[in-house]
């Protein structure tokens, strides 16, 4: 575990700085979260156990506890800082929620069925390189009829935008939603504009 940290150190380090002002600046443009969960909750059967890679702050796992009071869920995070906030959080839902300190580098299912939902919010975005083989450990961890939901920036048709997330740590050229559609059958595939056009950004849930 801690050498895949060690690999992700400047990603982490990012965090660390970013975590105090996250859920102060986040709201501006990642967008679909909300929407994400409800499309889920109205699509998809009711998830016993639920996975969300890269939890941040836990905003996502309190509003997953609540659309599926009897689901177990876990959050992994390579961020100590961000997971520091999402301990305080996911503290009110006790041992439903827990939180793994490590990056998601292959499945961790072992002998457990498996996840029947998980979910990725702006997290793979940000897994350059490897959000290929996040996805491919995705498909492991699945139960037999598990989903995975995401929501990430998708593209951008200029080029100083791109550059400018590139420098924090954010590719958006298209290639999430080509590979989620060469792993997973959609059953909700939505594109949608922020600010204009100044990007897109996707909305997926897959079997």
């Amino acid at each position: 575990m801690s050498d895949s940290i060690e690999a992700d150190a400047p990603l982490a380090a990012y965090y660390r700085w970013h975590a105090g002002i996250y859920d102060l600046t986040r709201w501006a443009f990642l967008f679909g979260r909300r929407d994400l969960i409800r499309v889920v909750s109205e699509r998809l059967p009711a998830p016993r156990k639920v996975l969300e890679i890269g939890c941040g702050t836990g905003s996502n796992l309190v509003s997953l506890a609540r659309a599926f009071p009897r689901a177990e869920i876990v959050g992994i995070d390579l961020s100590r800082d961000m997971l520091d906030r999402a301990r305080v959080k996911t503290a009110p839902f006790g041992c439903r929620i827990s939180l793994r300190h490590q990056a998601y580098l292959g499945p961790i299912r072992g002998d457990d069925p498996g996840f029947d939902l998980i979910v990725c919010s702006y997290s793979l975005s940000m897994i350059n390189p490897g959000f290929e083989t996040v996805l491919a450990a995705c498909r492991e961890d699945l139960s037999r009829d598990g989903s995975i939901a995401v929501v990430d920036f998708h593209e951008s048709r200029w080029r100083w935008f791109r550059r400018w997330m590139g420098v924090n740590h954010v590719r958006m050229d298209g290639q999430i939603l080509r590979e989620l559609r060469s792993h997973f059958e959609p059953v909700v595939c939505r594109v949608h504009h922020g600010y204009g056009d100044l990007w897109r950004y996707l909305v997926f849930v897959g079997r």
